[in-house]
């Protein structure tokens, strides 16, 4: 269906499953490379928590659409290697923080230097506007189907950084 002007709903749902296993692949073989220590998800909680420091546990899990235990997994993981501290919200004690250790800063660059070169890498050959083009394209779906979840996990913007 390549030549075709309208492409089938599988084509796009296969296309961009297909794209995003091949974006983190790349993302494991430059952070493999780079000896970074974590995984691409450990990544995603820092960029996450870098952007919102003092996010809660629970809204972390809802914006990475992962149960609560895998999450409490990868802090266990980022907590003991320095990176995140978690800190009971001082008005509701059920409710833990989270914010990155001053040690987290050269691991964010590590991690943004991959993310930059994989997404070079990803839009080589593409003109300025046909990038642009691409990312409200993205959007355009995205929002297409956050608007119809019913729960509405998923409408979150995702990190900028990485």
């Amino acid at each position: 269906m390549h030549g075709d002007a309208q492409c089938s709903e599988a084509e796009v749902s296969f296309l961009v499953r297909d794209l995003a296993r091949l974006l983190r692949r790349r993302f494991e073989q430059g952070a493999a490379l780079e000896a970074l220590g974590l995984t691409r998800n450990q990544g995603f909680v820092l960029v996450y928590i870098a952007q919102q420091q003092g996010l809660s546990q629970a809204r972390l899990a809802e914006l990475l659409q992962i149960e609560p235990i895998a999450l409490v997994r990868l802090l266990d993981r980022l907590e003991e290697v320095g990176l995140v501290e978690r800190r009971l919200d001082p008005r509701d004690r059920r409710v833990w923080r989270l914010y990155l250790t001053a040690g987290a800063g050269p691991m964010l660059e590590r991690i943004r230097r991959i993310n930059r070169a994989v997404g070079a890498e990803a839009l080589a050959g593409l003109a300025t506007a046909e990038q642009t083009a691409l990312i409200e394209v993205l959007r355009r779906l995205k929002s297409n189907l956050s608007e119809a979840t019913q729960d509405g996990v998923g409408v979150s913007e995702p990190p900028t950084a990485a």
